[in-house]
């Protein structure tokens, strides 16, 4: 110690010429200095110490004893003036009396020899004790709010050495990693990483740590990288981890700190997103090839009814033209099935009790699932009407009961179940938002093997099937999605492996007046489908327009012909007065079957339309929204089908 040093050299002789020297050195020190005597009695003050309890040094060596100054009792000791009770080298912070009645807190550094010489045993220095205190409590108050932000931080944060190890984290990247401090603390950051992401993360942080000796180490943007983490309770986690090496010059030697942003959920949204557009992309595909595979069946069906008509039964051509046909109509399901999942199919609905629907269908049902398997079909009493096609709707629920079949291979039951459900408050299932209303509920439970969890959320997907190679096309599920909600309705699904699958579809309830059958049914049905006047048909295929054409003359129209909707506009400013129906198809090139309705009714208000499309009637009616007596045809049809639409949109309104 220096002032030990200064108070006596171990020679007595020149004991007094030490203190002396020693006094007169520290009389002026910025430091506060004192000695005491074996009674406790200052025999030394220097002005710093006597400023700090503001007395003159003359007045504190004049008598005083150190506990005559203390603000505390003095602690029991070997001296009466040790305040840390005990001979040698002590430090500590006492508490003095100042003259003005106030406490001065001083750090205190004191030595106490019995032998020393200059007739005092103790000699001490003293500083004022309250800045470094405030000090002190300020970066203790500075460290705990670090560390509240650190703790509390919503991102994960990491603190490595230059080999990996982590050396400190948060709560955050604790629960990323699924493991607390203790389970993280010296581990390496790479255990955590999946196995095929952390030769990238090694590389990126050998080379932060390179460069962290660099002067300008703090003005470099962090390095970004996403990573799979995977924790210790086996849960994967995709991150966007930002790392930015720590300078050597604030003592980090090579560290690197991460920030960890948990972005899983944002990936599976990115994911989901991508899926929606890639089966709205295949939905386009599949309608485009629907519609030009309905035009192509529309002249296969149409040519076979006219062949039909020169060839009767007992013909020996007529069994294979109606081979042909069949195929035909065969061909026009599977388009119907691609036009279902991409919700563009054309249909047909009525109002429907589903009691009777699945009545009728249950006989179907039996003979489809197999002797293995009991069905099942419970029915809610006084249960709503639904306005439905029947044919698709049957086509939902053969295709349910298929499935379910195949995940009940050892038997099982199949259940159907109706009843009345009531929403009275906005419902989410997964992606699907169910709003308030009423509905016609159909459960289809199986005892199946169920759905894995982790593909329960792609089995709507087109082409998606888990069936072996051969075994299925993958649009079952896709036609029921598109189905029910091209009719407004949704479907439900609820899987538990090992204990079976419930589908839930949701119907909307129908309200309004039961429909009568309609005017084509009639005039079908009555088989009296010829008819008189003139008839513009327009068409760009030309099989179509060649078989329609011969068709309407066959049954006693006169037929005009165009091929773009161009053409058919000249001719309706030519002889558009005498022209009593014009039939014309929907997607055409250049000038489309709307613009074609748009711009005749312009010229001819009151001009009778019939639009023919392999498309759902409602693209196009949203277009015509105030047109009246624009009647509509689905592709393929057939000459008949052709004959009564003709017919019943020239009837006069009644």
């Amino acid at each position: 110690m220096v002032f030990g040093k200064l108070f006596g050299n171990g020679a007595k002789s020149g004991a007094a010429i030490s203190y002396r020297g020693a006094a007169s050195f520290l009389t002026g020190a910025s430091v506060g200095f004192y000695a005491l005597d074996a009674g406790g009695r200052f025999v030394f003050a220097n002005q710093a110490f006597a400023d700090m309890l503001g007395r003159p040094p003359d007045e504190i060596t004049g008598g005083l004893r150190l506990h005559d100054v203390l603000a505390e009792a003095i602690p029991p000791g070997t001296a009466p003036y040790d305040p840390f009770g005990g001979l040698g080298v002590a430090k500590g912070d006492v508490r003095f009396r100042h003259l003005a009645g106030t406490q001065v807190l001083l750090s205190i550094e004191q030595a106490v020899d019995a032998g020393a010489p200059g007739g005092f045993v103790a000699r001490a220095m003293a500083r004022d004790a309250e800045p470094a205190r405030e000090m002190a409590s300020a970066l203790a108050r500075s460290e705990l709010g670090f560390r509240r932000f650190f703790e509390n931080a919503p991102v994960g944060i990491a603190l490595v050495d230059p080999d990996g190890r982590l050396t400190e984290t948060n709560r955050a990247f604790q629960r990323l990693a699924g493991a607390d401090r203790e389970g993280a603390a010296g581990r390496n950051l790479t255990m955590f990483v999946v196995p095929e992401e952390r030769a990238e993360l090694i590389g990126k942080l050998r080379r932060l740590a390179a460069a962290s000796s660099g002067p300008t180490t703090a003005d470099r943007a962090p390095e970004h990288i996403n990573l799979r983490l995977v924790g210790a309770d086996g849960k994967e986690r995709v991150v966007a981890t930002f790392a930015r090496a720590l300078d050597e010059a604030a003592g980090a030697d090579g560290a690197t700190i991460l920030h960890f942003l948990d972005i899983s959920e944002q990936r599976r949204l990115e994911q989901q997103f991508a899926q929606s557009q890639k089966m709205q992309a295949v939905g386009q595909l599949a309608g485009g090839v629907a519609h030009d595979f309905n035009n192509l069946l529309t002249a296969m069906i149409g040519f076979c009814d006219l062949l039909l008509l020169r060839h009767q039964p007992g013909d020996a051509s007529f069994a294979d033209i109606m081979q042909i046909r069949q195929n035909a109509n065969r061909a026009a399901n599977l388009v119907r099935q691609l036009l279902a999942f991409s919700r563009q199919q054309t249909l047909q609905p009525k109002v429907l009790d589903v009691t009777d629907a699945l009545t009728e269908l249950s006989h179907l049902l039996r003979r489809l699932i197999g002797a293995a398997i009991e069905l099942k079909v419970v029915h809610a009493r006084d249960l709503w009407l639904v306005r439905v096609d029947q044919g698709q709707l049957e086509q939902v629920i053969i295709n349910l009961a298929v499935n379910a079949r195949d995940a009940m291979g050892s038997g099982g039951t199949l259940t159907i179940r109706t009843s009345n459900a009531t929403k009275t408050v906005p419902e989410r299932f997964g992606d699907e938002e169910i709003p308030p209303g009423e509905y016609v509920r159909v459960d289809v439970v199986d005892t199946g093997t169920g759905i894995p969890s982790d593909i329960i959320g792609r089995i709507f997907e087109p082409f998606f099937s888990t069936k072996a190679i051969g075994s299925g096309t993958g649009l079952g599920l896709s036609t029921v999605y598109g189905i029910v909600r091209q009719t407004g309705g949704f479907v439900l699904v609820d899987s538990l492996m090992g204990h079976g699958t419930t589908f839930t579809l949701l119907l909307p309830r129908w309200t309004g007046p039961a429909q009568e059958e309609g005017p084509e049914a009639a005039i079908t049905r009555r088989r009296d489908l010829t008819g008189a006047g003139t008839v513009l048909l327009v068409e760009d295929e030309d099989a179509v327009r060649l078989f329609g054409a011969r068709a309407l003359r066959n049954k006693g129209y006169k037929v005009v012909e165009a091929k773009t909707g161009d053409a058919a506009l000249d001719i309706v400013r030519e002889i558009g007065s005498t022209i009593d129906l014009m039939i014309t198809d929907v997607v055409m090139p250049q000038m489309d079957g709307t613009t074609l309705i748009r711009e005749a009714r312009k010229l001819f208000p009151a001009l009778k339309i019939v639009c023919i499309s392999g498309y759902a009637e409602e693209q196009f009616r949203q277009n015509l929204a105030g047109f009246e007596n624009v009647h509509f045809l689905p592709k393929p049809f057939s000459l008949d089908q052709l004959a009564a639409k003709a017919k019943e949109a020239m009837r006069p309104p009644a």
